[in-house]
């Protein structure tokens, strides 16, 4: 019988074993409990998906300053990590496997939301045009404070830190989130690192800061567990960059002698149609990265299993359509319609819009 790689086969991203190549991408829902604690209801979202050969959850905050939206759920206290070993059992009870995402916003954030009051930080002090959701009202970002070069190995260590505790809360893996415009890649960024020390200016400069946060995670839980989201082109959070190919192409290649399970990587410029996106050669990076490569952004079943076949990417990750159709791995299998997602739901709403999409069965 010939063994064909498709969306349905198994594979191996390092020490987890995905039962197929359908991977659910990271999608914040401001459901968290109060201390911004996971709870039963997100535990139920998660398990609902299990299907998936791979979950990648929510951003989940490393630090009290890496939060820039109310009800996300953390990894940095005991209670978030409690709250999180019941997600893990959920899943791992329904058969799936599932990553935390580590996450620090940067200058995405706003002093109602930071300890004390305090500035967010960033690279360099520029502020984002836009307004930030405090929990009580919308409000213009802030001139962040430039990050401290002093301050960076502690930050460093606050991300090695996290991936220990996502360990502890039984996850099988971390996803270090470097993309949509939050702290590692606003150092990756021209348009928001104007530093002039070690940490900005060349593109080995600008990009040492998530290679140090890689190596660090990598040394915590091992780099057969750790993936890395980047977003090459993405424009969310006012970001951008004069030169993406050429800094993209330089951090894969010194991704290699890593080893990761996995890179995961946003095609595109979030919501706007393939013919819009910034162009960017995917399949070059594809070429120089030398592990498991996940494509995500804009995917069908037609679109994922033709890039699966040929060898373009060894999964897809899936946000809108796993958001509404928990059982879309059974229903790619059948050729079965889909559910359109709630979008007045998205960040709102517990149950509604979260855990009450219909599954085939029902």
């Amino acid at each position: 019988m010939l063994n064909v790689t498709d969306l349905f086969s198994p594979t191996r991203f390092g020490s987890i074993e995905l039962a197929n190549r359908v991977v659910m991408s990271s999608l914040t829902r401001n459901r968290a409990g109060t201390g911004n604690v996971p709870t039963p209801l997100i535990a139920e979202y998660y398990r609902q998906r299990a299907s998936a050969g791979l979950i990648l959850t929510e951003a989940s905050p490393i630090c009290a300053e890496g939060h820039g939206y109310p009800r996300t759920p953390g990894i940095h206290t005991p209670e978030q990590v409690a709250g999180w070993m019941s997600v893990t059992e959920a899943v791992h009870g329904a058969g799936g496997k599932i990553a935390l995402q580590l996450w620090h916003v940067g200058r995405i954030s706003h002093p109602d939301l930071q300890p004390g009051g305090a500035l967010p930080v960033a690279p360099s002090a520029i502020r984002p045009a836009g307004q930030v959701f405090t929990g009580q009202a919308m409000k213009d970002y802030v001139m962040p404070r430039a990050l401290g070069l002093a301050e960076i190995p502690a930050l460093v260590e606050r991300y090695a830190q996290a991936a220990h505790n996502a360990i502890e809360a039984g996850f099988d893996g971390v996803e270090v989130h470097a993309g949509n415009g939050y702290l590692l890649d606003q150092f990756l960024r021209s348009s928001t690192n104007q530093r002039t020390d070690a940490y900005g200016g060349s593109k080995e400069n600008r990009a040492r800061l998530l290679l140090e946060v890689m190596e660090a995670v990598c040394n915590a839980i091992g780099s057969d567990r750790v993936g890395l989201r980047l977003s090459p082109v993405t424009s969310f959070n006012d970001i951008s960059d004069d030169h993406p190919q050429e800094i993209f192409d330089y951090i894969v290649t010194q991704l290699n002698p890593l080893k990761l399970a996995f890179l995961d990587v946003l095609q595109g410029t979030g919501g706007a149609s393939r013919e819009q996106w910034i162009p960017f050669d995917y399949d070059r990076m594809r070429a120089l990265y030398s592990g498991n490569f996940i494509r995500n952004n804009g995917y069908d079943f037609d679109t994922a299993q033709q890039a699966v076949t040929s060898g373009a990417a060894d999964a897809i990750a899936f946000g809108r359509l796993l958001l509404a159709n928990p059982d879309l791995v059974e229903r790619f299998r059948r050729g079965a319609p889909l559910n359109a997602p709630d979008y007045e739901r998205l960040y709102a709403g517990e149950e509604k819009g979260y855990t009450d999409y219909p599954f085939l069965a029902d």
